[in-house]
């Protein structure tokens, strides 16, 4: 038996719906001969919000595709849980390196500057033509947090909050992190998640409970987990929230999504 007008039409517009909530890579154009790759996680049903992720390191996830599926690294701490942000009704965004930052990486003076605003900023803009009126946020983790303080100062109040994770408090020889931010001339809430056992020398737990106390910001406060399968400044340790990924991130929804929110997690 032939299919008919209707079961014809009703496939194909399940077809596109599928599509349409499908991952994909965007590649943007933002500054002269640069391009600004993107990573788009599958769009849930019903988006609340837009989070805009950065990951930690010198923030290269080796986006590409190959034999026709989408490959990028996937062991940073928020690139591994984007899906527990997805299955909570947030559109997940994930930008790789420029095009002119792929031989090393992006280092935390290029974080914090210009050319780096205008790329997200171009990546925001994007994101919000695809999914107007939902509120977007910046959340970084690690070295990434450099990302989000940086640009969320930037935007002024043009993006809806900040979620600075694991953050790379104090400076290193890889650069100065956040040792020397203005917090002040940040115009947007801010969040702090951090976890007490974070045995990294740049990330503390004292030194984001010292910022979430000096600028009265909310702090998530982590305990617990997995033993740690790799060095403490790598994202399978308590710098990554190993075993507490899941609680983490729905404690940090909660709060972009102005819900109670928990704030000890163990």
């Amino acid at each position: 038996m032939r299919p008919s007008i209707v079961t014809l039409a009703l496939a194909a517009f399940l077809t596109a719906a599928a599509a349409a909530n499908a991952q994909e890579i965007v590649t943007l154009s933002t500054r002269p001969t640069v391009t600004q790759p993107y990573f788009l996680a599958r769009v849930p049903k019903n988006p609340q919000a837009i989070a805009v992720l950065f990951s930690g390191g010198n923030g290269q996830i080796q986006l590409r595709t190959e034999d026709g599926r989408i490959k990028f690294a996937g062991g940073n701490f928020l690139v591994r849980v984007r899906a527990e942000f997805v299955n909570r009704n947030v559109i997940t965004a994930i930008p790789d390196v420029p095009s002119d930052q792929t031989s090393a990486g992006m280092s935390d003076e290029f974080r914090l500057g210009e050319q780096h605003f205008t790329d997200i900023s171009a990546v925001v803009a994007d994101l919000r033509k695809r999914f107007p009126g939902l509120p977007v946020f910046l959340v970084g983790t690690s070295r990434g947090s450099v990302s989000a303080a940086a640009v969320g100062r930037a935007f002024g109040d043009g993006v809806t909050g900040i979620v600075l994770t694991s953050s790379m408090f104090l400076g290193a020889r890889s650069g100065p992190g956040l040792s020397g931010f203005d917090y002040t001339k940040i115009k947007t809430p801010v969040l702090i998640v951090h976890h007490t056992e974070d045995g990294c020398f740049a990330t503390p737990f004292r030194e984001a409970r010292k910022l979430a106390e000096t600028r009265k910001y909310p702090l998530i406060t982590v305990k617990g987990g997995k033993p740690a399968t790799s060095g403490p400044c790598d994202p399978f340790s308590a710098h990554g929230f190993l075993g507490k990924e899941s609680e983490t991130v729905a404690a940090m929804v909660d709060w972009m999504l102005k819900k109670p929110y928990l704030a000890d997690i163990e």
